[in-house]
């Protein structure tokens, strides 16, 4: 059966008044969802932004406090990585003649080993440091947007 004129027009704006339905439902549930939410966007009061300072100021303590220790385990792990290299340098120095080639080598090995390690510790500090200061800085910064 083929729809006439009449019948294909009602059909149309029921579809569009459908649709326009559903869109204003949408937004309806959208906005009333908007006031039962969280209210964390809402400008906090000067006392919570005096503890968001003192946040800050405890944040870069611990930044700190975290990158003394984290520097206190490279060079740690660089002292453990050095002796390890002398140790077996020296059990490879027993096991053969006083002065081998074996034995040279092994103890050249350790050397190489040992500047390698020293090398590595001071670029692992460093990059310690500056993600300390990048820290630090960031904080600095949010401190300063707040404070003006």
């Amino acid at each position: 059966m083929k729809l006439n004129y009449f019948t294909k027009r009602v059909s149309t704006i029921g579809r569009w008044l459908t649709t326009a339905l559903l869109c204003v439902s949408a937004i309806a549930f959208t906005w009333q969802g908007a006031f039962f939410s969280s209210n964390a966007a809402i400008a906090a009061p000067a006392s919570n932004l005096i503890a968001a300072a003192d946040a800050g100021s405890e944040l870069q303590g611990k930044a700190s406090k975290d990158a003394g220790r984290t520097k206190g385990f490279v060079r740690d792990t660089t002292d453990k990585l050095k002796k390890t290299a002398k140790t077996n340098a020296a059990k490879v120095d027993r096991a053969t003649d006083n002065d081998s080639a074996i034995g040279r080598k092994a103890k050249k090995d350790a050397a190489r080993i040992e500047r390698k390690a020293d090398k590595d510790s001071a670029r692992t500090q460093n990059a310690i440091d500056k993600t300390k200061n990048a820290v630090e800085s960031a904080v600095d910064n949010i401190k300063d947007a707040f404070g003006n």
